[in-house]
């Protein structure tokens, strides 16, 4: 994320669609960052769907006078989902003229042809997977949970070193399947797994990427461990210090029969 405002074109065709609509569909579109946000879509209103929204409030907010819209598509309605500025305030770019839409409240967005998910992508946003020989070991409720020297290192701006690990190299008699998935727009859905040691169960601790996005083939069904909520991770027999980031929490550990 950065600390200041940059607006910028992109060269990509990008729509959004909301119950079976496609409500904005561009090709030239911009990308804008706002100080310690991440990046959205920006449409011209000739490429959006303008009889689909309704004038529902307006705000003063760091961008300036911010008027706020209702999208209503048949039977479905998505209060003040999308935004316009009136007047931009002080160095902000010039965003009249453009409808901001969110993302969340879209049932989906596409990028060429291509889905896109949770957030539009940053082109400055890089995610580079290594082949290594380093030795990774973790540890998990007084068990070694992985142990190889064959890891794929991934190298995501801003994040901290994942090592995906071979289900080979993986106690995987002590996974347990989660119900819960996540969504990356740059990876792809990740599915879940706990670790069972004993009566013990320490939930979603280790994600995996059964079909990555094309650009990420190199993680593909290869497991992942939250390296801030286990035990231990020794990498080349080195502790690895626990990285903070927004999911550095502990891990939740229940008792189970």
């Amino acid at each position: 994320m950065i600390d200041a405002f940059r607006f910028e074109p992109t060269p990509r065709w990008v729509r959004a669609v909301l119950n079976g609509t496609t409500v904005a569909d561009s090709r030239r579109a911009m990308l804008l960052w706002e100080p310690q946000r991440l990046p959205v879509y920006c449409f011209p209103r000739d490429d959006v769907r303008m009889d689909l929204l309704e004038r529902s409030g307006e705000r003063d907010e760091a961008r300036g006078a911010t008027a706020l819209w209702t999208v209503r598509v048949g039977d479905r309605v998505a209060k003040d989902a999308a935004w316009t500025v009136e007047r931009p305030a002080g160095d902000v770019p010039d965003l009249t003229g453009y409808v901001v839409l969110s993302w969340r409240d879209m049932d989906a967005w596409y990028e060429e042809d291509d889905e896109v998910y949770v957030h539009a992508r940053d082109p400055y946003h890089r995610v580079d997977v290594l082949r290594s020989s380093r030795h990774v070991r973790v540890e998990m409720l007084g068990e070694t949970v992985a142990d190889t020297r064959r890891p794929r290192l991934l190298f995501e701006t801003g994040l901290p070193t994942r090592y995906y690990i071979p289900r080979a190299d993986v106690r995987t008699d002590l996974l347990v399947p989660s119900n819960t998935t996540t969504q990356c727009p740059y990876k792809g859905v990740a599915g879940y797994y706990g670790v069972r040691v004993g009566a013990r169960l320490a939930r979603d601790l280790v994600w995996t990427y059964r079909f990555p996005i094309p650009e990420c083939t190199k993680i593909e069904d290869l497991l992942c461990f939250f390296d801030e909520r286990v035990d231990a991770v020794y990498v080349d027999g080195e502790p690895q210090p626990k990285p903070q980031t927004p999911w550095s929490r502990p891990a939740v550990i229940v008792d189970v029969q």
